[in-house]
């Protein structure tokens, strides 16, 4: 998606579509980073697990907290100390 770079102020800014945010589910604040020469926008860690434990705690009331793969052994288990 190619976009402008708008001025804004005494700054320049981008817009950033409500689909995009929305698929994102930011919050109101990003962090803002340089890697190997491109801009990052990500959700700033201490805001990365908001939610997860009502999530967790919905899965287990509903059920919906099961394995997808069942327990499975490996041939090295005997080598192995537990």
């Amino acid at each position: 998606m190619l976009t402008n770079i708008r001025r804004m102020g005494n700054s320049q800014g981008v817009i950033i579509p409500a689909s995009l945010l929305r698929e994102l589910n930011f919050g109101t604040t990003v962090e803002l980073h340089i890697e190997n020469g491109t801009l990052v926008l990500s959700q700033p860690t201490n805001q990365l697990r908001n939610g997860w434990a009502n999530d967790a705690k919905r899965l287990a009331e509903t059920g919906d907290d099961a394995l997808l793969w069942p327990a499975f052994s490996s041939p090295d288990d005997e080598e192995w100390t537990w």
